[in-house]
């Protein structure tokens, strides 16, 4: 019988016990820093406290603290959650390998506000079971303790620091680096990939310079990459929330905390109070600041000194390959409780106020019928996803190898309710999830198998990438010059440059970087 990989292993802290699962080994719940509670809270990740004897890695840690029924969809109130939530899982082979394995480390998405690595995205089972790779999820802070920058409240005896769930997500990736050796993954060979926020993480911590030499290659689904925000907008958003603390508790009328009391606000607050409280800073934001977000990170010009965009137009941005791509109509979903991209009159109305007016026209041209139905959905998530992003592969095609995809298969059901393939959809396609509930409803009036086909080609090709840094022949490089763009679909296919038109009306309405 072949040998298999012992279930206790030695990390930072201290011995965890995992669990054989079938082809794989899991590791659950394994703590990548302190607890970030009492002192701790709204500060940097601290070293992981030491544990004693062997600590029983079979089962997730907390989620962050999150609302279920909020703007995303939370984990449900049955799953433990926490603001002690900062551990990692590591899914290996349960084969010993022959050579350390490429690691993939998967960041969660959800708004910065709701997710956690116990979803099915972060199980990892259908990479792992490849043999090729080590598979690593991990939750970090969200909301208002992890993404609103409250630092303008510092003072001598209490410190708030800014980019908190970022900070997170450096802290998770210098564990792997100084830990995945010990479950069979190569510390030099990482690849982050994420979805939605967690594409943004990807795009973001590509521009952090504490993340240099923590991977060596990276993947950005459906990334926001301009959803980072200047300092001096953050602190709006900083003293709208204490404001809405200070109502609920009876703090007093709007503007008349000192600063003194805010800071006793966010200390002692139960942090379901703090959950409530950005949920209405939520709400608010897409009509009183239109086109952006209040959970974001932040330029604060030093952890995260300039916007990335910014960093991958000038070669400051780290120099790893990447394949970085959106969804055909990523604006669709966008809209009932989640209704927070400028798709509305309004919203539109706003930015375009703040362009000439030839900009303008050539953006109407673009999209026909705007601000109406299905043109400003499609505008919508253009501006937040699509744009951005070919962008981001213009700039950093000059100093990296930039593979770009579109997804645009879509079951018959999501084209009939007019979804399309929207934002999210490739994740059960990628991911495995056929058997799914969510995937069932979607495929229930046809179109399973080319979905589940898809997402196949997919996997593979994440795999490849991340296996050996490249991708097969039939996936060329992209450039400026041509764009040359993977269409994953019934029948993939390669298009330079696809939607021309749009790029453009963009390219003078929104300068980017």
């Amino acid at each position: 019988m072949a040998a298999i990989v012992s279930t206790d292993v030695r990390v930072t802290g201290g011995v965890v016990r995992g669990v054989r699962e079938g082809a794989t080994v899991a590791w659950r719940g394994i703590p990548y820093a302190a607890p970030p509670v009492g002192a701790l809270r709204f500060r940097s990740p601290y070293p992981v406290v030491a544990w004693s004897g062997v600590r029983d890695a079979s089962d997730y840690g907390p989620v962050a603290v999150q609302a279920y029924k909020g703007q995303f969809r939370g984990m449900p109130p049955e799953v433990p959650s926490s603001e002690d939530c900062l551990t990692l899982n590591v899914i290996a082979p349960a084969l010993p390998p022959h050579r350390r394995m490429p690691v993939m480390v998967y960041i969660h998405g959800g708004g910065y506000s709701a997710g956690s690595s116990r979803e099915f995205t972060g199980q990892g089972e259908s990479f792992v079971r490849t043999g090729q790779v080590v598979y690593v999820s991990f939750n970090y802070r969200l909301g208002a303790l992890g993404y609103l920058d409250f630092s303008r409240y510092s003072t001598r005896r209490r410190r708030f620091e800014s980019n908190l769930g970022l900070r997170d997500q450096v802290a998770a990736l210098r564990w792997v680096h100084r830990n995945v050796a010990a479950f069979g993954g190569d510390p030099r060979n990482v690849t982050v990939f994420g979805e939605s926020a967690g594409g943004n993480a990807v795009t973001t911590l590509m521009a952090t310079p504490s993340a240099r030499g923590l991977f060596a290659r990276a993947i950005a689904q459906s990334s926001p990459p301009s959803a980072v925000y200047p300092h001096e907008l953050a602190a709006v958003w900083a003293e709208e929330f204490v404001e809405v603390v200070g109502r609920r508790k009876g703090g007093g009328r709007p503007g008349a905390l000192s600063d003194e009391e805010a800071v006793a606000l966010l200390t002692e607050t139960p942090a379901a109070d703090l959950v409530a409280a950005a949920l209405s800073i939520q709400a608010s934001t897409p009509d009183r600041h239109p086109g952006t977000f209040c959970l974001a990170p932040v330029i604060d010009g030093r952890f995260l000194p300039r916007h990335p965009l910014h960093a991958f137009r000038t070669g400051r941005a780290h120099r790893v390959p990447l394949i970085i791509g959106t969804n055909d109509r990523e604006g669709t979903i966008f809209r009932g409780r989640i209704d927070i991209l400028p798709r509305s009159p309004a919203r539109i109305d706003a930015l375009f106020a703040s362009v000439p007016e030839s900009a303008r026209l050539e953006m109407r041209d673009a999209y026909p019928g705007l601000p109406a139905g299905r043109s400003a959905a499609d505008f919508a998530g253009d501006y937040a996803f699509w744009y951005p992003s070919v962008k981001v592969a213009d700039y950093h095609s000059r100093y990296a190898p930039v593979h770009c995809y579109r997804f645009d298969i879509a079951p018959r059901l999501m084209k009939w309710v007019g979804l399309d393939a929207t934002h999210g959809l490739e994740m059960y396609a990628l991911f495995d999830q056929a058997d799914a509930r969510v995937a069932r409803a979607m495929t229930a009036l046809g179109g399973r198998k080319p979905f589940s086909s898809a997402g196949e080609r997919m996997r593979d090709s994440w795999l490849h990438f991340a296996t050996s840094g490249t991708l097969p022949e039939s996936w060329p490089s992209y450039t400026e010059h041509d764009r040359r763009t993977m269409i994953i679909a019934d029948s993939d296919r390669v298009e330079s440059d696809p939607r021309p038109a749009r790029r453009e009306a963009w390219s003078r309405f929104l300068p980017l970087g």
